[in-house]
């Protein structure tokens, strides 16, 4: 969101921003940058799933793992910050703003979201990814907000913990409600005149992420060490709730971990939570861990945090211009040939991601950083929504 109330701490960031927040979804896009170059260019084309642990090495493996932040941590500081745009400017503005720009979200995963990643602007499968469910969630969030706050707390943790209730609903393509169920909890294709529409995020559990962000607004207007208190009180909270609820091996993710034939991959089963839609494990230990970072972040010094907050200042700016530039890539590296038989172009190892990812950060910064500035000086309505 373009606008936060200042904060009392050290890590204020100009213009009226709170630099943790910025710095931390800086962070998360960072490691979005890393998994997308994995996604466009694939490290051994041939695998279907990088987190299948009998076949993908380890170093994949944790690469993958590493991005299971990235769309909870950046939908839930969506909602924290509709909270800080309503305690500016109001309830009902909040609601307004969060609307306008959910439609506008949806809008740009029909369109130029899709066209960055087939290539067609009308493809055999169009992708429901995250820009559509961070959009369906502000949507809802926008009717939520009017709630009470602890009865949006409720809802956020029963939507949350309580949904893979419904993981036994399974509707066929040809049953009523069908359309609907795929849209919020079973991932699933539909039928569009020239081809289909495939639901990869089901947006329920991501609308009860986003409302837990809303609830956490009024933390931001106490002190800086009581709110550091508190984020890391409920980081330990939903970390050793996954721990217990993973533990146990029953409710919370629809695939049990297994002992593995070392410590390692006992870990790494242990630590494979589902993500489509995502469980309540996976969100009590993505959150977990985002609420952690959160805290550490607002503790460090402003100066180590400016170049992440340039990535964060202008979000949806750097997703659309990271997508585009892999798409030039792509193109480039398939008109010179290098792509294999599966259409992509096969890294020899994890390493490379990193470094492909690294190389690309330097003009993606300079781009953000025009971005913010122009976001600064023109301040007009529709440069908020990037």
């Amino acid at each position: 969101m373009r606008d936060h109330p200042v904060t009392l701490d050290h890590t204020s960031a100009p213009a009226g921003r709170i630099g943790a927040i910025d710095a931390l979804r800086g962070f998360v896009m960072l490691l979005m940058l890393v998994d997308h170059v994995r996604d466009v260019f694939y490290l051994h084309a041939h695998l279907r799933d990088p987190m299948d642990l009998g076949v993908t090495e380890t170093g994949l493996v944790m690469t993958r793992l590493t991005s299971h932040l990235c769309a909870p941590v950046f939908i839930l500081l969506t909602g924290l910050s509709a909270s800080l745009y309503a305690g500016k400017h109001g309830t009902g503005a909040a609601a307004r703003f969060l609307l306008t720009r959910g439609l506008f979200l949806i809008g740009l995963e029909l369109t130029l979201v899709n066209l960055a990643w087939t290539g067609h602007i009308l493809p055999p499968v169009l992708y429901l990814q995250v820009i559509w469910a961070i959009g369906l969630g502000m949507v809802a969030l926008a009717g939520l907000l009017w709630l009470p706050r602890p009865a949006l707390a409720a809802v956020a943790a029963l939507i949350m913990l309580g949904h893979n209730l419904l993981d036994g609903i399974v509707l066929a393509p040809d049953q009523a409600g069908y359309a609907m169920w795929s849209i919020l909890h079973q991932r699933g294709l539909l039928a569009l005149p020239w081809g289909a529409a495939r639901t990869s995020y089901p947006v329920l559990p991501w609308i009860g992420v986003a409302a837990a962000g809303y609830v956490l607004g009024p933390w931001f207007a106490i002190a800086p060490e009581a709110r550091r208190r508190r984020l890391l009180a409920l980081a330990a909270a939903a970390l050793a709730g996954f721990t217990v609820l993973r533990g146990l091996n029953g409710y919370g993710d629809p695939v049990p971990w297994q002992a593995g034939s070392t410590l390692g991959t006992t870990i790494l089963s242990f630590l494979n939570v589902t993500k489509y839609p995502p469980s309540a494990d996976f969100l009590l230990l993505t959150l977990g861990l985002g609420l952690w970072l959160l805290a550490l972040f607002e503790a460090l010094p402003a100066a180590r945090l400016a170049w992440l907050r340039v990535f964060g200042g202008a979000p949806l700016f750097f997703y659309l211009v990271h997508l585009w530039l892999l798409r030039g890539l792509y193109d480039l590296a398939f008109a010179a040939g290098l792509t294999g038989p599966s259409g992509k172009v096969e890294l020899g190892s994890p390493a490379q991601l990193w470094l492909v990812a690294l190389v690309l950060g330097p003009p993606l910064y300079l781009a953000c950083r025009w971005m913010v500035g122009l976001k600064r000086r023109a301040k007009h309505p529709i440069l908020s929504y990037l």
